[in-house]
């Protein structure tokens, strides 16, 4: 085995017998830098202070707190948790060896020591931490890039339904970001305890840009139609929630349930129910309506109705505010959930920031706030 890093690598004694900690200092100060603490409650604050520690050589029997209660801590810390620990001591009994190794000690040291052995084992386990702190620098690495990949990948697949609908802009990122404020916004909500975790939070605000992938699969003669739409028209838009749905579910099936792609399927199914069951394409209602397509159907009308679209002009943010808090024929407070109402009553100015800053131009900015 041998270690790549050169530098010195920092170890802690911890020991209350001075001559015990002479001759450990003695063996290994040459090539490594050698903190000290004389006492079982010392040992684990300098550690908690040094979260950075190769090793610890920690002595087992000590006045006050014991090698064990010091190990225990550490391991049950996660910033120390880490650092592997060598006990030393003059106990030779299988059971003691076995306790220290089940509260997490990587090795034992037995009394009177042997200079050849101490180095051995001190200088194999700081090649294991070595090579287990690249291991864990390397799957950082490797998950960072597939979070990224993941993100390209549902910007780019959304983007296929925004040009299709080339007045939409950056729909896909505003929505985006309202979802992400009324969750986290809700993550202390007691009507939804629990529900918001931060895993929750960011696949939401993951999966959000997929809520309209469905219209790559509706005819450019509806999509793009600059006016009202037909009876039959209108049931054939409505299909873009379930040919969202189905083409995440085909991926789903794939990545399995627990994919990041579970929400997107929810919500591009869901974003156009009404809590009052006056929505499409199953009519649910109220809880019925999953929890993700309704914190999407406030992000998407609000959004809609502050846009200009092929078959209506833009509203400015304070008569959209009107609209969703008070109705106006089309849409009634009836439509939402009222706790993500309220939400978004809470946050109608985060909803205008976000808007302004992902707005295309200044005359649509300047539109908005007047």
């Amino acid at each position: 085995m041998q270690c790549q890093s050169p530098r010195k690598r920092t170890i802690l004694i911890v020991d209350d017998n001075p001559m015990n900690i002479e001759i450990l200092n003695v063996l290994l100060k040459q090539d490594h830098n050698i903190k000290i603490a004389t006492s079982g409650h010392k040992g684990l604050e300098i550690a908690c202070a040094n979260p950075d520690l190769d090793l610890i050589l920690l002595d087992i029997v000590m006045p006050g707190m014991d090698g064990y209660e010091v190990c225990r801590q550490l391991k049950s810390d996660p910033s120390t948790a880490s650092i592997p620990v060598i006990f030393v001591t003059a106990m030779t009994d299988m059971a003691n060896e076995q306790q220290g190794l089940e509260l997490g000690a990587a090795d034992y040291i037995t009394k009177p020591f042997s200079p050849a052995i101490v180095k051995a084992r001190v200088y194999n386990n700081l090649c294991l931490k070595e090579m287990r702190d690249e291991l864990g620098l390397l799957v950082a690495q490797r998950t960072e890039e597939l979070e990224l990949t993941k993100d390209a990948t549902i910007l780019a697949i959304a983007s296929l339904a925004e040009t299709r609908d080339n007045e939409t802009g950056n729909h896909i990122r505003r929505t985006q970001y309202y979802v992400l404020a009324m969750a986290e916004h809700l993550q202390n909500n007691p009507v939804y305890n629990g529900y918001f975790d931060q895993e929750t939070i960011r696949l939401l605000h993951k999966s959000a840009p997929l809520h309209d992938i469905g219209k790559v699969g509706i005819p450019d003669q509806i999509l793009l139609k600059p006016g009202s739409l037909t009876g039959e028209e209108f049931k054939i838009m409505k299909t873009h929630t379930t040919l969202g749905h189905d083409s995440i579910h085909g991926a789903i099936k794939l990545l399995g349930d627990n994919s990041f792609l579970r929400f997107a399927g929810e919500i591009a199914i869901s974003h156009h129910e009404k809590w009052d069951g006056s929505g499409y394409p199953f009519g649910l209602k109220g809880e019925e309506i999953p929890l993700s397509g309704r914190l999407m159907a406030m992000a998407d009308i609000y959004d809609a109705l502050i846009s200009k679209r092929v078959y209506k002009p833009p509203f400015c943010h304070s008569k959209v505010v009107k609209i969703i808090t008070e109705g106006d024929g089309r849409t009634i407070p009836g439509h939402f959930d009222p706790v993500i109402l309220q939400t978004f009553s809470d946050l109608q100015e985060k909803f205008l920031e976000i808007a302004l800053q992902y707005m295309e131009d200044d005359n649509e900015r300047q539109f908005l706030v007047r």
